[in-house]
């Protein structure tokens, strides 16, 4: 069993697509330090093709890589740490900015924290390869909410499956409203939310027992004791109304 996925995510070159010029990533992993720590790690790279600069040159070459490790105090996403290095770099001063991130910590990462780091760190006040590395892992550390409470309960030996999630509790699907098309306050998921509906299974997670059935049983069963006791206590009153026309 592997850790991640690895193979490729770009979709193919198109047709006339003759020579390609730039190869740029971002990677992204996060970690769980305790039940109250959370540890950001991210790293991107820009690299030219073989031969384009140097002509006999047989490798690629990296002409900026930068990394930024941020450790968040959970569940607040306080930055209680930060810490950037440059791995390669065009000018000899490029490094002299990374103590200015340090200015991360006491930022908290939520509505407002994109226009917070462009104040500190935006154009001729920080590196814009930096910069743009901390926007990449901002997401990362709302997708750990999930994450943190599925290790909490492996670790006290319950159930981690987003099927047996209290669905009494309302305050994850709270904190991400209006971050997407999908959690519009004024669209359809949130008032199923308010009107007392379960937690629909994500697409994800059908695609893969669809993939390997072997884990479906388990998986209907805790869907349905979620299910269950959701009915259970939900007031009748409260149940949503299909669409008039």
């Amino acid at each position: 069993m592997t850790l991640f996925d690895t193979t490729l995510i770009l979709p193919p070159p198109p047709e006339g697509a003759v020579e390609i010029l730039h190869d740029r990533e971002y990677r992204v992993e996060a970690f769980r330090l305790s039940a109250d720590r959370l540890l950001i790690q991210g790293a991107m790279r820009d690299q030219k093709p073989p031969g384009l600069y140097l002509r006999e040159d047989p490798d690629p070459l990296t002409v900026h890589h930068m990394q930024l490790s941020i450790e968040l105090a959970f569940p607040s996403l306080e930055i209680v740490d930060a810490t950037a290095g440059f791995e390669s770099h065009p000018h000899d001063e490029c490094p002299s900015i990374t103590a200015h991130y340090e200015k991360l910590v006491g930022l908290s990462i939520g509505r407002g924290f994109t226009k917070q780091v462009g104040a500190l760190f935006g154009g001729p006040r920080g590196c814009t390869h930096v910069t743009a590395l901390i926007n990449a892992m901002a997401p990362v550390a709302m997708q750990c909410f999930w994450s943190m409470r599925a290790a909490e309960a492996r670790l006290a030996g319950k159930e981690t499956s987003l099927f047996d999630r209290d669905q009494s509790d309302d305050t994850m699907w709270k904190s991400i409203v209006n971050t997407c098309h999908i959690w519009d306050e004024n669209g359809q998921a949130v008032a199923d939310r308010l009107a007392g509906a379960p937690m629909t299974i994500p697409v994800f997670l059908r695609d893969r027992l669809a993939q390997n059935p072997a884990l479906a049983s388990g998986a209907d069963e805790r869907d349905h004791r979620a299910r269950t006791r959701e009915t259970s206590t939900r007031d009748p009153a409260s149940e949503p109304t299909a669409p008039v026309d």
